[in-house]
């Protein structure tokens, strides 16, 4: 399974982005998606998943602000982020898990200025 991530960028606190994770392959929609991120000189943290049947999890972070979904059909996953804050600041992986192994993409970063 391939992961290509994209939609990061440069954008001003308390503005919006959204990105993308496009899988090289169809993945059940029971099959867990996440977002992850790692800011400069920290350790990589969980910030949102999804998996049908079940309501998504969020970092207590981005709780309110990061709305995380998915379409099948397409093959992709989302992450919505409003409210942007400088601590935001990172690059944003997506992260899946299929057939007992981790896939991850190569990440997209986002950097929000004050």
């Amino acid at each position: 399974v391939q992961l290509q991530a994209s939609g990061g960028g440069l954008v001003q606190a308390g503005g919006s982005l959204r990105l993308s994770c496009a899988a090289s392959q169809t993945i059940h929609s029971s099959i867990v998606m996440s977002w992850y991120r790692q800011a400069p000189g920290k350790q990589r943290e969980f910030v949102a998943s999804i998996r049908s049947g079940r309501d998504p999890n969020y970092a207590d972070s981005v709780q309110g602000r990061f709305t995380i979904s998915r379409d099948n059909a397409k093959n992709t996953l989302y992450l919505l982020m409003n409210s942007l804050k400088p601590d935001d600041t990172a690059v944003y992986y997506c992260k899946t898990n299929y057939r007992s192994a981790d896939y991850w993409g190569q990440g997209t970063l986002v950097t929000v200025s004050s």
